[in-house]
């Protein structure tokens, strides 16, 4: 089955799209990825998301106008991935759409809302769309978040030592396998450990555009900034501070907690700083709150992706962190390899589209998306609802055995993005 995976996620800076060829083998899902294409949200529909989501309020015109807009955006990227990665053959899509609120209260999840309407995307590509993953997860108990935690699960399976995958979005999420295999060692967890590149963004947005007008700079590009800067240690522990990390897992969070008047208020109560020692600070924040959240489970590889390790600042202080390669263990405890998910087969830029589209293919087929001890759910479920591209839908039959195993072959295909995160 060819499936594209459609994603935006809490940068909200472009929609991946990735097509992957899945093929279940006795209890292994085999991936072979055809490729990815990222397309940039044009700057309006850009600016007028990110002016309706949290601490800012919304209409409900807005809404409905963003749904639209959004959903035709997705729509337009999954036709692209179609006919050239594809070639017009593509079977099922998969979106996750665009998360605007995910409701926490109080260490649990109330409810949560993507946005980008499926119908749009049934309609323009004439394929079976699966959407709406993460409300299922939180009616039964769970986080919706992180939901690719099942596919980490299947495709770390086996690995020596305590592998974790890591992406480094807007948040950083992790899954941690102990023992390589789900039930020896413990269970696997997944959960949101703080900001990835969500403050970081936030600072160079409205610090550096000042500095630099008429750039207007929405990230710190290659890590120059934080290069150049140097760690505000008072303002560190504040930021450090914040009860949101020693909370237990599974846990999640989002731009709901970690925005620009929260980073602001931070800010007040330090003496003025340069944008290069915030975002040094910030960058450091990243990587303290990563390895603080992987160090208690012994890990002895970290997998990471997203557009975070797009950063060699950010990669090198994750490494101080957890004291990769070092004898003595300073800032880890015995060292811990940290690797890019290309090195698996994965492109680091493409990694969570992929993993919807493996979602995707296991809700068209009948099967669990979730892991209870990751999401923290009552139970595992089927995720999502499904549109239909056109009258005569047909489903397959749920196999015999349900996959255990992912396992990555063939090249990763072409990367074609139009924009840089």
């Amino acid at each position: 089955m060819r499936v594209v995976g459609l994603m935006s996620g809490t940068s909200y800076d472009a929609i991946d799209a990735a097509a992957a060829d899945l093929s279940l083998h006795g209890d292994t899902l085999v991936l072979t990825p055809l490729g990815m294409i990222s397309t940039a949200y044009d700057d309006d529909l850009r600016a007028d998301l990110a002016g309706a989501l949290p601490p800012a309020g919304a209409d409900l015109a807005t809404v409905c106008r963003l749904d639209t807009r959004i959903g035709q955006a997705f729509a337009a990227a999954a036709v692209r991935a179609d006919e050239e990665l594809c070639g017009g053959r593509a079977d099922l899509v998969a979106s996750h759409g665009q998360t605007v609120f995910h409701w926490a209260e109080d260490g649990r999840v109330h409810g949560t809302l993507q946005i980008g309407e499926a119908a749009w995307i049934a309609e323009a590509t004439g394929r079976p769309v699966v959407s709406g993953f993460r409300t299922r997860d939180v009616a039964a108990g769970g986080q919706g978040a992180p939901l690719v935690s099942i596919v980490d699960v299947m495709w770390l399976r086996g690995r020596p030592g305590v592998p974790v995958a890591l992406n480094l979005g807007g948040i950083g999420n992790v899954t941690v396998v102990p023992g390589g295999v789900a039930g020896t060692g413990g269970e696997p967890l997944a959960f949101d450990t703080g900001p990835a590149n969500a403050l970081i963004d936030a600072a160079v947005t409205a610090l550096a555009g000042r500095a630099a007008p008429g750039d207007a700079p929405t990230m710190d590009v290659d890590g120059a900034l934080a290069a150049r800067g140097t760690v505000h240690l008072p303002l560190l522990r504040r930021l450090l501070a914040d009860p949101y990390y020693a909370r237990p897992a599974p846990k999640t969070t989002g731009k709901e907690l970690f925005h620009l008047p929260y980073l602001r208020a931070a800010l007040d109560s330090c003496e003025p700083l340069s944008v290069e020692d915030v975002v040094a600070t910030l960058t450091r924040l990243t990587a303290r709150t990563v390895a603080d959240a992987i160090r208690p489970f012994g890990a002895t590889e970290v997998i990471a992706s997203g557009g975070g390790t797009r950063n060699p600042v950010l990669m090198d202080r994750l490494r101080e962190e957890l004291g990769e390669g070092r004898a003595d263990g300073v800032g880890g405890r015995g060292g811990c390899v940290v690797r890019s998910s290309d090195e698996l087969g994965l492109p680091a830029g493409a990694k969570e589209a992929y993993a919807f589209a493996v979602l995707g293919w296991l809700t068209a087929h009948g099967l669990p998306g979730t892991v209870p001890s990751c999401t923290g759910a009552r139970r595992a479920s089927v995720l999502g609802s499904i549109t239909p591209g056109g009258p005569g839908l047909r489903l397959p039959r749920p196999p015999a055995t349900a996959p255990v195993r992912l396992t990555v072959e063939g090249g990763p295909g072409p990367v074609r993005p139009d924009h840089l995160r």
